[in-house]
């Protein structure tokens, strides 16, 4: 028995959950079929993904196919939540990416393929709804063709598509297309198509296999979720096409943390995939998470329980399983050495105050949106003025969901204000600044602090070093200055959050018994501010690449209207009935053009646009 740990990704609404319904109906896992519309699936099991109908948080179902258990990874769908897929995606043996054949390639569809193909990840593609009205089939996969990717290819066929009469039947191992399409990726099958002999059947399965193991080629199969064609077909090209994970038996156990969910009485249950050795009840283990400062933490604890998905203990190399008994745990965490393998996406850009509804909850409200943060690393929550706190989060969406769960979970109602994009500061030189002892009118502290402000690399957030001797304060003196620098620096010089810096203490002294901690702590934004100041901050936007799609006669207003706001253009591509622009602009000025282009279109543009860094502000 071996296990494949595979990912169901699509559009919003292109019928995941019921896939993932099927599946499982289908091997005996659950004994009748849930549905969205009703509210009583397996893996949408929290109440608000009931009531709204999507995929918030990544899921895991298992179900059995001969000597092959497969563990189901159901992950979000709406573009809010893109993070959560791409960080399940680390932890894949391989993906069915789940198209409609009815609105066909959208664009989170585009998003996931891209990310898909740069992780080089095994992946089917499933086009599901072939008996609703509207499907299409050779048509549509000359548009996944054009706007997804051409090494696809299908291996199976559909009849009477469009009517509740379609059906799916399996295209012959020899097929010509097939060859054709395998002979761009695969330089054995180009050189029997070319020069002969034409590949035999064993050649292509080999050559098929192979070029969807390493990610380069993608077998397509037509079916319905709902009413179950194809569905058979798609489980045995799973099987068939994608390879298990290579494990590590007898070694230190290595793994990552992809999920996290709260339980009663403040525990977490943590989803674990396991890449070697086994984990044991009882059994301690320690966790590595990389800060954003670079700083690496361990993170300890004994495991309490042990479920592991579809399988007894103990948890082996290529299994998941829901840990608890961990202190502290957060996604990400990584069981053995820190790897490069976590994707990387940019931060969230949407800032918001929330403040409870009723005052006498906002001691409540802060306490449940820092754990909340904790758990989870792509919520940033701080404390605010006036009893709120604020928040990061990549969209509108993200915020309904998030107050949606404080009332629900934490029994908090609470007012979100209008988000707003943030801005980010960078030093831009380097400043030094020194304030001694002993005790005088300017500054009222026993200390002696010496700092240096300069830029540290892109991308590595806050770091903070020493080049006094270590010993020369007392602990509790370096932790005070240390975290105060970090508060410090939350408000820059031109009053937004200061990023990628480098501040090093250079200079200190105290005087025992009369100094304390207070004093380091009240000195260091003195201090800092004076070289910050020295050094210089520049100011930077968040930037989000966008697409757009939009009809042929609407390009020439759509890109002025682009071009008004202040966006760059990548490409423009053109098509049978439509335009595909791509580009990136700044964040503040999304909104304005997601209220344009159905004007600018007549209804008939789609627009996506996700986080995609930030750049210097441009003087006005």
């Amino acid at each position: 028995m071996h296990t494949l740990n595979i990912g169901i990704l699509a559009h919003v609404d292109a019928g995941k959950t019921s896939l993932t319904e099927r599946l499982l109906f289908d091997h005996g896992a659950i004994d009748r079929l849930g549905s969205v519309d009703t509210g009583d699936t397996r893996t949408d099991d929290g109440a608000i993904e009931r009531q709204r109908g999507i995929t918030i948080r990544s899921a895991v179902a298992a179900f059995t196919v001969g000597d092959t258990q497969i563990n189901l990874i159901d992950t979000p769908g709406h573009s809010d939540f893109i993070a959560e897929v791409e960080r399940a995606l680390e932890v894949l043996d391989g993906a069915v990416l789940l198209l409609s054949a009815v609105e066909g390639v959208q664009a989170q569809t585009r998003v996931l393929m891209r990310t898909l193909r740069r992780l080089r990840l095994p992946t089917l593609v499933f086009v599901n709804k072939i008996d609703r009205a509207g499907a299409r089939s050779e048509a549509l996969l000359a548009d996944i063709r054009r706007r997804l990717t051409p090494h696809v290819a299908p291996l199976t066929a559909v009849t009477g598509i469009g009517t509740d009469r379609a059906r799916v039947t399996p295209l012959r191992p020899d097929d010509r297309r097939l060859a054709e399409a395998l002979a761009e990726v695969d330089p054995g099958v180009l050189a029997a198509v070319v020069d002969g002999p034409e590949p035999t059947a064993d050649d292509l399965r080999t050559a098929l296999a192979a070029r969807t193991a390493d990610g380069s080629f993608h077998p397509l199969f037509f079916g319905s979720a709902l009413g179950g064609q194809g569905v058979a077909e798609l489980v045995g090209g799973v099987v068939r096409l994608i390879p298990p994970a290579p494990t590590a038996t007898g070694s230190a156990p290595r793994g990552t943390v992809f999920a996290v969910r709260p339980q009663t009485g403040g525990e977490r249950t943590a989803y674990l995939r396991l890449y070697g050795g086994e984990v044991t009840p009882r059994q301690r283990l320690t966790f590595l998470r990389r800060e954003a400062d670079g700083r690496t933490t361990e993170v300890t604890g004994r495991v309490t329980r042990v479920e592991v998905v579809g399988r007894p203990e103990p948890l082996t190399a290529g299994n998941i399983a829901a840990l608890t008994g961990v202190p502290g745990i957060r996604v990400g965490d990584r069981l053995g050495a820190l790897t490069d393998r976590a994707p990387q996406f940019a931060p969230p850009t949407l800032e918001t105050l929330v403040r409870a509804r009723h005052p006498e909850q906002a001691a409540a409200l802060r306490s449940a949106l820092l754990t909340l943060a904790d758990q989870d690393p792509l919520i940033h929550a701080r404390p605010a003025a006036s009893g709120a706190t604020a928040l990061l989060l990549y969209g509108e969406v993200q915020m309904e969901v998030l107050a949606a769960t404080l009332s629900q979970d934490f029994g908090i109602k609470a007012d979100f204000e209008p988000g707003r994009v943030r801005f980010l500061e960078r030093p831009t030189g380097t400043g030094e600044a020194c304030d001694e002892m002993p005790w005088h009118d300017r500054t009222r502290y026993w200390a002696t602090i010496g700092l240096r402000v300069e830029a540290g690399p892109r991308g590595s957030g806050g770091v903070f070093t020493y080049e006094t001797e270590l010993g020369a304060l007392p602990r509790a003196f370096h932790q005070a200055i240390e975290e105060t620098v970090h508060a410090t620096l939350t408000t820059g010089l031109c009053g937004a959050p200061v990023t990628d810096y480098r501040v090093t203490l250079i200079r200190s002294g105290f005087c025992a018994p009369i100094s304390t901690a207070a004093d380091f702590r009240g000195l260091t934004p003195i201090v800092l501010s004076r070289a910050l100041e020295e050094a210089g901050t520049r100011l930077y936007e968040p930037y989000h690449a966008f697409e757009a799609e939009v009809p042929l006669d609407a390009l020439a207003p759509v890109t002025t209207q682009l071009a008004t706001v202040g966006a760059e253009f990548t490409g423009t591509t053109g098509g049978a009935t439509a335009w595909l622009i791509t580009g990136e602009l700044p964040a503040r000025r999304v909104r304005e053009i997601e209220l344009r282009l159905p004007g600018l279109t007549h209804g008939e543009g789609v627009w996506w646009s996700r986080p995609s860094g930030d750049r210097e502000l441009k003087p006005h």
